[in-house]
Protein backbone atom coordinates (compact mmCIF):
# COMPACT_ATOMS: atom_id res chain seq x y z
CA UNK A 1 0.00 0.00 0.00
CA UNK A 2 1.37 3.41 -1.02
CA UNK A 3 2.84 5.95 1.77
CA UNK A 4 0.16 8.76 2.48
CA UNK A 5 2.34 12.30 2.83
CA UNK A 6 0.28 15.57 3.92
CA UNK A 7 2.27 18.95 2.25
CA UNK A 8 1.30 22.10 3.59
CA UNK A 9 3.22 24.90 1.08
CA UNK A 10 2.71 22.36 -1.85
CA UNK A 11 1.91 25.61 -3.97
CA UNK A 12 5.72 26.86 -3.05
CA UNK A 13 9.14 26.40 -4.20
CA UNK A 14 10.03 23.64 -1.95
CA UNK A 15 6.02 22.00 -1.88
CA UNK A 16 6.14 21.57 -5.42
CA UNK A 17 9.15 20.11 -5.47
CA UNK A 18 8.56 17.73 -2.35
CA UNK A 19 5.57 17.00 -4.05
CA UNK A 20 7.42 15.73 -7.23
CA UNK A 21 9.21 13.62 -5.15
CA UNK A 22 7.52 11.72 -2.99
CA UNK A 23 5.24 10.93 -6.42
CA UNK A 24 8.31 9.75 -7.94
CA UNK A 25 8.91 7.45 -4.91
CA UNK A 26 5.08 6.10 -5.07
CA UNK A 27 2.96 7.96 -2.43
CA UNK A 28 -0.21 8.88 -2.05
CA UNK A 29 0.06 12.79 -1.73
CA UNK A 30 -2.26 15.46 -0.35
CA UNK A 31 -1.78 19.05 -0.49
CA UNK A 32 -2.83 21.80 1.67
CA UNK A 33 -4.45 24.37 -0.30
CA UNK A 34 -5.77 27.89 0.83
CA UNK A 35 -9.32 29.14 -0.77
CA UNK A 36 -8.28 32.40 -2.13
CA UNK A 37 -9.24 34.62 -4.92
CA UNK A 38 -5.95 34.31 -6.50
CA UNK A 39 -5.42 30.43 -6.59
CA UNK A 40 -1.36 30.80 -7.44
CA UNK A 41 -0.88 27.25 -8.66
CA UNK A 42 1.62 27.37 -11.59
CA UNK A 43 4.51 25.71 -9.81
CA UNK A 44 2.17 22.60 -9.57
CA UNK A 45 0.31 23.12 -12.87
CA UNK A 46 1.96 19.85 -14.33
CA UNK A 47 1.33 18.09 -11.77
CA UNK A 48 -2.69 18.80 -10.66
CA UNK A 49 -3.12 17.52 -14.72
CA UNK A 50 -2.77 14.13 -13.03
CA UNK A 51 -5.74 14.76 -10.75
CA UNK A 52 -8.28 13.15 -12.87
CA UNK A 53 -8.55 9.58 -13.19
CA UNK A 54 -7.73 8.60 -9.71
CA UNK A 55 -4.15 10.06 -9.48
CA UNK A 56 -2.23 9.62 -6.08
CA UNK A 57 -2.21 13.47 -5.99
CA UNK A 58 -5.05 15.31 -4.69
CA UNK A 59 -5.64 18.93 -3.00
CA UNK A 60 -7.70 19.89 0.28
CA UNK A 61 -8.92 23.01 1.33
CA UNK A 62 -8.00 24.29 4.11
CA UNK A 63 -5.49 27.27 6.31
CA UNK A 64 -3.15 27.37 8.91
CA UNK A 65 -4.73 29.71 10.64
CA UNK A 66 -7.94 27.55 11.08
CA UNK A 67 -7.00 24.34 13.92
CA UNK A 68 -10.49 22.83 12.69
CA UNK A 69 -9.74 22.94 9.40
CA UNK A 70 -6.12 20.83 9.86
CA UNK A 71 -7.86 18.91 12.36
CA UNK A 72 -10.08 17.59 9.95
CA UNK A 73 -7.72 16.98 7.37
CA UNK A 74 -5.17 14.75 9.12
CA UNK A 75 -8.20 12.97 10.40
CA UNK A 76 -9.14 12.60 6.77
CA UNK A 77 -5.91 11.85 5.42
CA UNK A 78 -4.59 9.76 8.32
CA UNK A 79 -0.84 10.49 6.95
CA UNK A 80 2.25 8.81 7.37
CA UNK A 81 4.28 11.81 7.21
CA UNK A 82 3.40 15.43 7.03
CA UNK A 83 5.40 17.72 5.78
CA UNK A 84 4.72 21.44 6.98
CA UNK A 85 6.41 23.88 4.65
CA UNK A 86 3.07 26.59 4.76
CA UNK A 87 4.42 30.00 6.07
CA UNK A 88 4.84 33.83 5.05
CA UNK A 89 8.71 33.32 4.40
CA UNK A 90 10.24 36.30 3.30
CA UNK A 91 12.05 38.26 5.92
CA UNK A 92 11.93 41.60 5.16
CA UNK A 93 7.70 41.08 5.00
CA UNK A 94 7.74 39.53 8.28
CA UNK A 95 8.96 43.23 9.97
CA UNK A 96 5.51 44.59 7.80
CA UNK A 97 3.85 42.07 8.85
CA UNK A 98 5.18 40.69 12.28
CA UNK A 99 1.69 39.37 13.81
CA UNK A 100 0.45 37.55 10.23
CA UNK A 101 3.69 35.79 10.56
CA UNK A 102 3.83 34.59 14.12
CA UNK A 103 0.21 33.04 13.48
CA UNK A 104 0.84 31.46 10.26
CA UNK A 105 4.34 30.27 11.11
CA UNK A 106 4.66 29.96 15.16
CA UNK A 107 1.14 29.17 15.78
CA UNK A 108 0.25 27.09 12.53
CA UNK A 109 2.67 24.75 12.95
CA UNK A 110 1.65 24.47 16.79
CA UNK A 111 -2.01 23.56 15.67
CA UNK A 112 -0.51 20.79 12.75
CA UNK A 113 1.55 19.60 15.70
CA UNK A 114 -1.55 19.24 17.89
CA UNK A 115 -3.75 17.42 15.31
CA UNK A 116 -1.47 14.80 14.83
CA UNK A 117 -1.53 14.63 18.61
CA UNK A 118 -5.09 14.49 19.00
CA UNK A 119 -5.72 12.23 16.55
CA UNK A 120 -3.39 9.45 17.75
CA UNK A 121 -1.51 8.47 14.48
CA UNK A 122 1.99 7.03 14.33
CA UNK A 123 2.30 9.84 11.53
CA UNK A 124 6.37 11.55 11.28
CA UNK A 125 6.44 15.22 10.99
CA UNK A 126 8.60 17.30 9.10
CA UNK A 127 9.06 21.08 10.29
CA UNK A 128 10.70 23.28 7.48
CA UNK A 129 12.95 25.53 9.76
CA UNK A 130 15.56 28.21 9.23
CA UNK A 131 19.03 30.01 9.07
CA UNK A 132 17.66 32.50 10.23
CA UNK A 133 17.30 31.16 13.78
CA UNK A 134 20.92 31.98 13.88
CA UNK A 135 20.91 35.56 13.15
CA UNK A 136 23.79 36.89 13.57
CA UNK A 137 26.60 35.04 15.32
CA UNK A 138 29.69 36.12 13.99
CA UNK A 139 30.79 32.53 14.12
CA UNK A 140 30.72 30.23 11.26
CA UNK A 141 30.21 27.88 9.64
CA UNK A 142 26.49 27.79 11.67
CA UNK A 143 25.60 23.86 12.96
CA UNK A 144 22.85 22.10 15.08
CA UNK A 145 24.62 22.89 18.36
CA UNK A 146 25.20 26.80 17.69
CA UNK A 147 23.05 29.02 19.70
CA UNK A 148 20.16 30.68 18.46
CA UNK A 149 19.92 34.13 18.12
CA UNK A 150 16.89 35.43 15.56
CA UNK A 151 16.89 38.75 14.42
CA UNK A 152 13.55 39.04 12.29
CA UNK A 153 9.79 38.34 12.98
CA UNK A 154 10.27 35.49 10.68
CA UNK A 155 13.32 34.28 12.32
CA UNK A 156 10.85 34.47 15.91
CA UNK A 157 8.40 32.87 14.89
CA UNK A 158 10.03 29.92 13.19
CA UNK A 159 11.88 29.77 16.48
CA UNK A 160 8.50 29.33 18.24
CA UNK A 161 8.07 26.84 15.43
CA UNK A 162 11.27 24.76 15.88
CA UNK A 163 10.82 24.06 19.72
CA UNK A 164 7.53 23.37 19.55
CA UNK A 165 8.47 20.55 17.37
CA UNK A 166 11.13 19.33 19.97
CA UNK A 167 9.11 19.35 22.73
CA UNK A 168 6.48 17.49 20.92
CA UNK A 169 8.72 14.86 20.03
CA UNK A 170 10.39 15.06 23.53
CA UNK A 171 6.76 15.16 25.55
CA UNK A 172 4.90 13.09 23.28
CA UNK A 173 7.01 10.50 21.74
CA UNK A 174 5.76 12.40 18.36
CA UNK A 175 8.69 11.24 15.55
CA UNK A 176 8.87 14.99 14.62
CA UNK A 177 12.18 16.17 13.27
CA UNK A 178 13.37 20.12 12.14
CA UNK A 179 14.98 20.62 8.98
CA UNK A 180 17.33 23.65 9.69
CA UNK A 181 17.45 24.52 5.90
CA UNK A 182 19.93 27.26 4.80
CA UNK A 183 18.99 29.31 1.76
CA UNK A 184 17.81 27.08 -1.26
CA UNK A 185 16.54 28.47 -4.13
CA UNK A 186 15.74 27.22 -7.96
CA UNK A 187 13.39 28.75 -11.30
CA UNK A 188 10.38 28.84 -8.75
CA UNK A 189 11.34 31.17 -6.34
CA UNK A 190 9.18 33.88 -5.86
CA UNK A 191 10.28 37.42 -7.70
CA UNK A 192 10.74 39.27 -4.24
CA UNK A 193 13.24 37.17 -2.99
CA UNK A 194 16.93 38.57 -3.90
CA UNK A 195 18.23 35.45 -6.36
CA UNK A 196 15.24 35.39 -8.55
CA UNK A 197 15.09 39.25 -8.70
CA UNK A 198 18.34 39.11 -10.12
CA UNK A 199 18.17 36.34 -12.32
CA UNK A 200 14.85 37.49 -13.81
CA UNK A 201 16.48 40.86 -14.00
CA UNK A 202 19.07 39.80 -16.07
CA UNK A 203 17.01 37.90 -18.28
CA UNK A 204 14.65 40.86 -19.00
CA UNK A 205 17.69 43.54 -19.78
CA UNK A 206 19.03 41.19 -21.76
CA UNK A 207 16.22 41.25 -24.22
CA UNK A 208 15.49 44.60 -23.59
CA UNK A 209 12.46 44.32 -21.43
CA UNK A 210 13.91 46.16 -18.44
CA UNK A 211 16.44 48.96 -17.69
CA UNK A 212 17.45 48.96 -14.48
CA UNK A 213 17.33 47.15 -11.23
CA UNK A 214 17.54 48.05 -7.36
CA UNK A 215 18.52 45.90 -4.68
CA UNK A 216 19.81 46.32 -1.01
CA UNK A 217 23.21 44.98 0.53
CA UNK A 218 25.33 44.02 -2.02
CA UNK A 219 27.22 42.53 0.74
CA UNK A 220 25.36 40.28 2.72
CA UNK A 221 26.89 36.57 2.25
CA UNK A 222 24.50 33.68 1.96
CA UNK A 223 24.93 29.64 1.79
CA UNK A 224 22.69 29.53 -1.38
CA UNK A 225 21.56 26.00 -2.59
CA UNK A 226 19.24 24.37 -4.83
CA UNK A 227 15.88 23.48 -3.06
CA UNK A 228 15.24 20.33 -5.33
CA UNK A 229 18.59 19.00 -3.57
CA UNK A 230 17.21 20.58 0.20
CA UNK A 231 13.74 18.28 -0.49
CA UNK A 232 15.48 15.34 -0.37
CA UNK A 233 17.34 16.10 2.53
CA UNK A 234 13.73 16.66 4.27
CA UNK A 235 12.43 13.87 2.78
CA UNK A 236 15.64 11.78 4.26
CA UNK A 237 14.70 12.99 7.81
CA UNK A 238 11.67 11.42 7.87
CA UNK A 239 13.60 8.07 6.89
CA UNK A 240 15.94 7.71 9.77
CA UNK A 241 14.98 5.09 12.97
CA UNK A 242 15.26 7.76 15.15
CA UNK A 243 13.70 11.87 15.09
CA UNK A 244 16.39 14.40 14.81
CA UNK A 245 16.99 18.07 13.94
CA UNK A 246 19.51 18.30 10.60
CA UNK A 247 21.43 21.36 9.38
CA UNK A 248 21.00 21.18 5.32
CA UNK A 249 23.70 23.75 3.80
CA UNK A 250 26.05 23.76 1.16
CA UNK A 251 28.77 24.94 3.89
CA UNK A 252 29.86 27.91 0.71
CA UNK A 253 28.89 31.33 0.84
CA UNK A 254 28.47 33.62 -1.48
CA UNK A 255 27.36 37.43 -1.52
CA UNK A 256 25.36 39.13 -3.31
CA UNK A 257 27.58 40.61 -5.77
CA UNK A 258 28.91 37.31 -6.48
CA UNK A 259 25.39 36.26 -7.92
CA UNK A 260 24.91 39.80 -9.45
CA UNK A 261 28.77 38.29 -11.35
CA UNK A 262 27.76 35.36 -11.98
CA UNK A 263 23.94 36.05 -13.56
CA UNK A 264 24.90 39.02 -15.63
CA UNK A 265 28.11 37.78 -17.04
CA UNK A 266 26.39 34.61 -18.09
CA UNK A 267 24.67 37.17 -20.30
CA UNK A 268 27.46 39.05 -21.21
CA UNK A 269 26.51 41.97 -19.12
CA UNK A 270 28.15 44.55 -16.99
CA UNK A 271 25.64 44.76 -13.76
CA UNK A 272 27.20 47.76 -12.07
CA UNK A 273 25.59 48.93 -15.53
CA UNK A 274 22.27 48.83 -14.38
CA UNK A 275 22.57 48.00 -10.64
CA UNK A 276 21.57 50.60 -7.93
CA UNK A 277 21.07 50.27 -4.39
CA UNK A 278 18.56 51.71 -2.47
CA UNK A 279 17.90 51.94 1.73
CA UNK A 280 14.25 50.54 1.24
CA UNK A 281 15.76 47.29 0.39
CA UNK A 282 17.56 47.38 3.94
CA UNK A 283 16.28 44.58 6.54
CA UNK A 284 15.64 46.69 9.91
CA UNK A 285 18.11 43.71 11.61
CA UNK A 286 20.56 43.14 8.49
CA UNK A 287 22.48 39.69 9.07
CA UNK A 288 25.68 39.90 7.12
CA UNK A 289 27.42 36.38 6.27
CA UNK A 290 25.14 32.73 6.94
CA UNK A 291 27.35 29.42 5.93
CA UNK A 292 26.10 26.23 7.81
CA UNK A 293 28.26 23.13 8.68
CA UNK A 294 26.27 19.83 7.15
CA UNK A 295 28.00 16.81 8.70
CA UNK A 296 25.44 15.54 10.58
CA UNK A 297 23.04 15.63 7.54
CA UNK A 298 26.33 13.78 5.45
CA UNK A 299 26.99 11.67 8.59
CA UNK A 300 23.50 10.21 8.86
CA UNK A 301 21.24 10.75 6.55
CA UNK A 302 23.92 10.22 3.27
CA UNK A 303 23.06 13.46 2.03
CA UNK A 304 25.12 16.28 0.20
CA UNK A 305 24.44 19.46 -1.85
CA UNK A 306 24.76 18.15 -5.82
CA UNK A 307 24.25 21.48 -7.42
CA UNK A 308 26.76 23.58 -7.10
CA UNK A 309 26.60 28.02 -6.89
CA UNK A 310 27.10 28.38 -10.66
CA UNK A 311 24.88 25.45 -11.90
CA UNK A 312 21.96 27.17 -9.78
CA UNK A 313 22.51 30.64 -10.77
CA UNK A 314 22.82 29.95 -14.95
CA UNK A 315 19.81 27.53 -14.57
CA UNK A 316 17.26 30.42 -12.76
CA UNK A 317 18.41 32.63 -15.28
CA UNK A 318 17.90 30.13 -18.17
CA UNK A 319 14.63 29.27 -17.09
CA UNK A 320 13.69 33.44 -17.18
CA UNK A 321 14.50 33.40 -20.49
CA UNK A 322 12.91 30.93 -21.70
CA UNK A 323 10.01 31.98 -19.96
CA UNK A 324 10.19 35.88 -21.43
CA UNK A 325 10.88 34.86 -25.06
CA UNK A 326 7.73 34.59 -27.30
Amino acid sequence: MAKRALITGITGQDGSYLAELLLDKGYHVTGLVRRSSAMARSRIDHLTQQIQGGSRLELVYGDMNDGASLNRIVHQVQPDEVYNLAGQSHVRVSFEMPEHTADIDALGSLRLLEAIREAGLETKFYQASTSELFGQRGEEPLSEATPFHPRSPYAIAKLFAHWTTVNYREVYGLYACNGILFNHESPRRGENFVTRKITLAAARIKLGLQDTLSLGNLDARRDWGYARDYMEAAWLMLQQPKADDYVVATGEAHSVRELLDEAFAYLNLDWQQYVSTDERHLRPSEVDTVVGDATKARQILGWHSRTSFRELVRMMVDADLAALKP
